[in-house]
């Protein structure tokens, strides 16, 4: 069966990643009709989806998300284009995020400091 296999780095620790992986398995259940379940860890989180012809998990830790997937033999022809559109959505989500913890950083950094 083929495989697919995406791997981004991040630079949003993990409380920003667990928010983005949440939406991730919503875009994919309302778009692809997944359906998904998230395991939540100390140090890394597990998201699990399915559908008909297709399971595979999310990794999420403070640093990078990895995605596994097993194609059955009908979509597994379309393996470069699920391939495609997967690392896509996921780009996209950390392009939207990545500028936002930026921001949240800058903001703090610059924020007038209390005296005791």
């Amino acid at each position: 069966m083929p495989d697919i296999h995406i791997l981004r780095d991040h630079k949003l620790g993990l409380r920003e990643a667990r928010k983005l992986a949440v939406r991730w398995a919503e875009l994919a259940k309302e778009k692809l009709e997944m359906t998904y379940s998230y395991e939540e860890g100390k140090s890394s989180d597990l998201v699990s989806f399915s559908r008909s012809g297709v399971n595979g998990q999310l990794k999420v830790t403070g640093e990078a998300f990895e995605l596994d997937a097993r194609l059955g033999l009908l979509l597994g022809v379309f393996k470069e284009r699920i391939e495609t559109e997967i690392a896509r959505n996921l780009d996209e989500l950390l392009a939207q995020e990545e500028p936002l913890k930026a921001q949240k950083t800058a903001a703090r950094k610059s924020a007038p400091r209390k005296k005791a």
